[in-house]
């Protein structure tokens, strides 16, 4: 038996289908499904389905010393168990083994992750590898008949990556975070790669908040022929200046020079990853979910690998062909119109090997295809029409005139060939016309205007223009740098996009660059970077990369450990910042995030016992304190992080807290369950004191509100046994509370 192996389920059924003369049967495995046709069986894995990890030994946060970490044993441990099943099941039977995963670093780890588990069951098994750039049946019909060897050293500079982050970010992790007390959920996550990003856009923050803007004028004039020109000198930067020069206006403008000439804009170039994820981010696509989208486009053959550095096609792609493909269907008007011209492609600054750019393999209908899927597919399609396209021709217009003494000017531009603009509207360019003038010709002055700006700071980085930045910088790979930023999300460390970072990342990014400055640097990560490259090419070895990453890390701890009392109020300070949600009303003091009994959340006063306001929160997700201020409550608005779902803005807790009341006294008749999940009930009564009761959690103040129970003043009013019949509590820890109550009222 043949055994195939694909990296996903997907990626299995649709080679099988290709390969297979007639329709593949489907059987399970071990619980998955596999596809068999003739003597092959076709699995797909799941990604990893093994993974490097501490023994269970070095589990324990606070037991081991972070350091220990540095060189303590590296196991490799299942993470699909059904699927290592699976190939084992198959393994035995197989006398021939072909994998088929993707063709880059993580994906021959991948497939040598597979043939190792099966190669322990049977190893006499014969080994091979195709690789391929697309799902469709030219490629992979080619793949499969120009087979070659599996890359044990690609997939070696994958698993030195593998070991490296997990060292790296395990031991500086539990540092950071055992440092600073903050543990469990809460905990303050530090990677190789993904804390000198997150300096990136730490490091830009501190730009805009020290910038300081300088004031400028612009000075315009309103002519005949509806021109408006601006003076010569463009930005003005003093007053005086400015007052001299309106002074100084006649009320006639001459024009002293027209000069028109052509203006080529050259077609883009062919999308390599980074350049994809940015023009993806251009249409409101997060660089995580661009990327989703097109592995998803990747698997079910409408386009090429989207893991790739490549910016020039090769030449075994027949482009011709390719564009006759779309004569049917969405884009027949721009294949028609394509195949007309010369369709010489364009060329970028990066060439590779392994994979092509970017491009569309096959034509899709709208209909076949979720909204965001065509989206992005249509941005790759038009993309890669525009770069078989002519330049794009203007005719550019340059104008001076002369309004008494003092030189204005003005710029046309008209559009004289689209181009690969006709193509790819993603990138505007907009016409502006000017009326027709002779030189010397006199216009009547109509107006003036002076309009006071000032400079601005730099922007925020977007999520396409920081993959760009981190491809420049050598920070992380094709395959990872989408992941990265969305970790930085996930850890509470960014918001928003164009990103801005909260005060936790300013807390971590300011102790680590005061005190440990080399995991804040992009220059240690790139040498890493180079050094797997290394590996796969042969150069060296993988213990020595690993090695001299545990030595660098090393003395990476050498300056934590000196400085750890330092570290340490650092972090506090600085994190105590980030729970200050506003000022109390009631006694001026700061109101802060708290956690309660059982992991339940609050807004408390820093001035408890003396004051004891309280507000709700939400018990789960990620809390991120944002720069927005009520104006009524003066608190900031709070934004909640679920994994795997859209950001939730809370807004002011306080008007959050009122509304969820006044929704609440209309009756059960007119409160959706959707109320409560936003407040919730608990979370009232957590805002009346229920929360500060020891014993009393979260499913117990359930119980309570469900019996009438929604403070402690009710709890104080009810009868013991009455309510112990309706919540099924005991009358002994009824009572308990009752006297803790009736203690702190």
């Amino acid at each position: 038996m043949h055994l195939i192996i694909a990296e996903k389920h997907d990626a299995a059924k649709r080679i099988a289908h290709i390969l297979a003369d007639e329709k593949p049967r489907s059987q399970r495995v071990a619980g998955i499904e596999a596809f068999q046709f003739d003597d092959k069986v076709v699995l797909g894995l799941s990604g990893h389905i093994v993974g490097v990890d501490y023994p269970p030994e070095y589990n324990s946060w606070q037991k081991v010393d972070c350091k220990e970490l540095i060189r303590a044993e590296i196991v490799v441990r299942p993470i699909q168990e059904k699927i290592v099943s699976a190939l084992r099941t198959l393994g035995k039977q197989a006398d021939k083994i072909t994998i088929a995963t993707d063709y880059d670093r993580e994906g021959e780890l991948i497939g040598v992750e597979a043939l190792k588990i099966v190669q322990e069951v049977n190893p006499r098994l014969s080994a091979d590898r195709v690789r391929y750039s697309a799902i469709v049946k030219d490629e992979i019909l080619k793949a499969f008949k120009d087979s070659g060897k599996v890359d044990f050293d690609l997939a070696a500079s994958g698993e030195a990556r593998q070991v490296i982050d997990l060292v790296w970010g395990a031991a500086l992790t539990r540092y950071i975070s055992l440092t600073s007390g903050r543990l469990g959920k809460e905990f303050l996550s530090v990677g190789r790669v993904q804390s000198p990003t997150l300096a990136l856009i730490v490091d830009r923050e501190r730009e805009i908040q020290s910038f300081v803007p300088k004031p400028y004028w612009e000075i315009f004039v309103d002519l005949e022929k509806e021109l408006r020109v601006q003076h010569a000198n463009g930005r003005i930067w003093e007053k005086a200046e400015v007052d001299g020069i309106i002074s100084r206006l006649g009320s006639v403008g001459i024009i002293k020079s027209i000069e028109t000439k052509p203006r080529v804009d050259k077609p883009p170039a062919p999308f390599d990853t980074t350049s994809f994820i940015s023009a993806a981010s251009g249409i409101g696509f997060s660089a995580a979910n661009a990327m989703r989208i097109a592995e998803w486009l990747y698997t079910n053959g409408f386009i090429s690998y989207p893991r790739t550095d490549n910016t020039v096609y090769p030449p075994s792609i027949d482009l011709v062909a390719l564009t006759r493909l779309f004569l049917k269907g969405a884009f027949s008007e721009e294949a028609k119109r394509l195949l007309k011209g010369k369709m010489q492609p364009t060329r970028g600054k990066r060439s590779t090997t392994d994979h092509p750019p970017i491009y569309p393999t096959a034509p899709v209908e709208k209909s076949e295809l979720k909204e965001d899927q065509w989206k992005i597919y249509e941005l790759v399609v038009r993309r890669y029409f525009a770069t078989l396209a002519d330049p794009c021709v203007w005719d550019a217009t340059s104008l001076k005139v002369d309004v008494g003494p003092e030189p204005f000017r003005a710029n046309g531009a008209r559009l004289v060939e689209a181009g690969w603009r006709y193509y790819y509207p993603y990138s505007k360019a907009e016409e502006h016309i000017l009326p027709e003038l002779k030189e010397g010709e006199r216009l009547a002055v109509l107006g003036q205007s002076v309009e006071a700006k000032e400079t601005q700071p730099p922007a925020r980085y977007g999520q396409g223009k920081l993959i760009k930045l981190m491809d420049d910088l050598g920070l992380g790979t094709k395959s990872t740098r989408h992941d990265i930023i969305s970790k930085l999300y996930a850890r509470a460390y960014v918001q928003g996009n164009p990103m801005r970072p909260t005060n936790t990342a300013y807390a971590v990014v300011d102790t680590l660059q005061k005190y440990a400055p080399t995991i804040t640097k992009p220059e240690m990560t790139q040498t890493l970077e180079k050094d797997m490259t290394q590996i796969s090419e042969r150069n060296i070895k993988e213990d020595e990369v690993v090695e001299k990453s545990r030595v660098m890390l090393t003395s990476v701890f050498d300056e934590l450990t000196s400085n750890h009392d330092g570290i340490g109020e650092s972090l506090k300070d600085g994190l105590r910042t980030d729970k200050i949600v506003g000022t109390c009303q009631k006694c001026k003091s700061d109101l802060i995030i708290r956690r309660g009994h059982r992991g339940s959340r609050f807004i408390g006063c820093s001035g408890y016992p003396e004051c004891r306001f309280t507000l709700p929160l939400p018990r789960f997700g990620t809390l991120i304190v944002t720069d927005k201020r009520c104006e009524t409550h003066d608190m900031f608005h709070v934004r909640i992080i679920n994994k795997g779902k859209r950001p939730w803005d809370l807004g002011c807790p306080h008007c959050n807290f009122l509304e969820w009341q006044a929704k609440k006294a209309k009756g059960p008749a007119e409160e959706k369950p959707e109320d409560n999940a936003k407040a919730g009930i608990e979370a009232k009564a957590k805002g009346d004191g229920l929360q500060a009761i020891a014993g009393i959690g979260p499913k117990t103040i359930e119980k309570l509100t469900q019996a009438g129970i929604n403070n402690r003043e009710d709890l104080l009013r009810a009868g013991v046994k009455v309510l112990a019949e309706k919540t099924g509590i005991s009358p002994k820890k009824i009572t308990a509370w009752r006297r803790a109550a009736r203690a702190e009222s």
